[in-house]
């Protein structure tokens, strides 16, 4: 017997030795995918299970070497080299059980490195960042935010007003996903990228998109990127999703008390080494304030930044359940990581329950997010009518009395608690003016009317 199993373990330790060392890995990576976003691309490598690595870059020539403990490759990797990345040319090697990636790339980059644990659509990922290293402060590579607004000639000197419009998710992210397979992802991008054609179409306005294309950008960076743009508002737009189809609605969030209290705090305890500022186009540094002081700023900041977030929510919350069921009957609260802004009023609109099968169809029609659009853009619009920002065109208009849009007719529908002066000096006419266009007698209007509203 001990002869037996002596021959036997020493045929199993030869058959052992014969064989590749990468045969014992027991993780392979089984796709890849790569996403360019206009400040950096993303590697995204699909594995089967949780892994160990490595990642650090080598000069002469430039190239980022990824290590991957346990694993073998499955998958092509001809797919991560493009014209539009810094990725040149990819090689990998077998090391025992280690999976040695080379990039060889065009150009200096910070590379970054994490893992993502498995969601609905996609099991255990590693993800790698390539940020290219501007060579100056400069560089066309900088986020995609475009320099604040100056004044120009056209303008009078006055500036625009800027609204930072944010479609949620992106890349590999693909957001809520419908029965039909439609994404979050999409549906967002396509809404806002009609507001902001109904935003620049607007003399006064203009607007910054944070994301326009299919790559992720951190929450972080979203309010980073709308402060960058000075943004006089931040709206997020979003499709909803629940385990349940039979969940529905569409709305409108602003950042609850508690959110607003931890984000004080964070930037309280941050602001010697953060080169971010409050005060939005004022530029206030917190960096050279004692505590009191900075505490009593950022204060004022964010409360002034709630009331206008709360303020503008309510307008477009109404606008929208003019035609879409609403989930709630009054604008939410939540702690969203993009509301927490302290100098930019923040919104979150959720256009409605991407998992609810008749509210995916009507996400999908370019007629209903062209609608949903025009809410929002007509909310932001008389938002900043009541209170347009100081040195704006919008500002001067209203100051020399003239209507919301020069030349144009627009319409109002009739709110509860709205009256003919209140609707007339909202909109810089006459109360005789309004009954006229209207052929009103008297002082009556009802809710819901559709009110014409003459050009002065």
């Amino acid at each position: 017997m001990k002869v037996n199993t002596i021959y036997k373990l020493c045929s199993f330790v030869c058959m052992a030795l014969l064989l590749p060392l990468h045969a014992f890995a027991n993780v392979q990576v089984q796709g890849v995918r790569t996403w360019l976003a206009p400040d950096n691309t993303r590697l995204v490598f699909d594995l089967s299970g949780p892994i160990q690595h490595k990642l650090f870059a080598l000069d002469n020539p430039d190239r980022i070497v990824l290590d991957i403990e346990n694993a073998s490759l499955q998958a092509s990797l001809s797919e991560l080299v493009s014209d539009k990345s810094p990725v040149e040319r990819i090689r990998h090697s077998q090391s025992g059980s280690t999976l040695r990636i080379v990039l060889d790339i065009r150009e200096q980059v910070r590379p970054k490195s994490f893992e993502l644990r498995p969601n609905d659509q996609y099991g255990h990922r590693l993800v790698v960042d390539l940020e290219p290293i501007a060579k100056s402060q400069a560089s066309a590579r900088a986020a995609p935010i475009p320099a604040p607004s100056v004044p120009t000639a056209a303008s009078s000197g006055l500036r625009d007003i800027v609204i930072a419009i944010d479609p949620g998710h992106g890349g590999e992210d693909p957001g809520a996903i419908g029965p039909n397979r439609t994404r979050e992802k999409d549906i967002v991008l396509s809404i806002g990228r009609e507001l902001k054609k109904l935003i620049d179409a607007e003399p006064g306005y203009r607007a910054v998109m944070i994301r326009d294309g299919d790559y992720f950008v951190s929450l972080r960076d979203r309010t980073i990127r709308a402060r960058r743009a000075n943004a006089d508002l931040f709206v997020s737009i979003h499709a909803d999703g629940w385990h349940s189809p039979t969940a529905r609605g569409a709305s409108v969030w602003v950042l609850s008390e508690r959110g607003a209290s931890s984000e004080m705090g964070r930037w309280l305890a941050s602001r010697e080494n953060s080169s971010d500022l409050i005060g939005g186009v004022g530029s206030v540094s917190l960096d050279d304030k004692d505590d009191v002081l900075a505490s009593v700023l950022l204060d004022m900041s964010m409360t002034a930044s709630r009331t206008g977030s709360r303020d503008v929510a309510s307008i477009i919350h109404r606008n929208m359940a003019n035609f879409a069921r609403m989930h709630k009957p009054n604008v939410e609260m939540a702690a969203f990581a993009v509301l927490r802004s302290p100098d930019i009023p923040s919104i979150l609109i959720e256009t409605g329950f991407i998992t609810n099968p008749q509210e995916e169809a009507q996400l999908k029609t370019p007629a209903y997010q062209q609608r949903m659009a025009k809410a929002i853009f007509d909310g932001i619009s008389d938002y900043f009518w009541q209170r347009p920002p100081d040195m704006t065109l919008i500002a001067s208009r209203k100051n020399q009395g003239g209507a919301m849009v020069a030349g144009q007719n627009r319409t109002h529908r009739v709110q509860p608690g709205d009256t003919l002066s209140v609707i007339a000096v909202r909109n810089g006419v006459s109360v005789a003016a309004l009954r006229e266009a209207n052929q009103i007698r008297g002082d009556q209007i009802r809710v819901g009317q559709v009110l014409r509203i003459p050009a002065s």
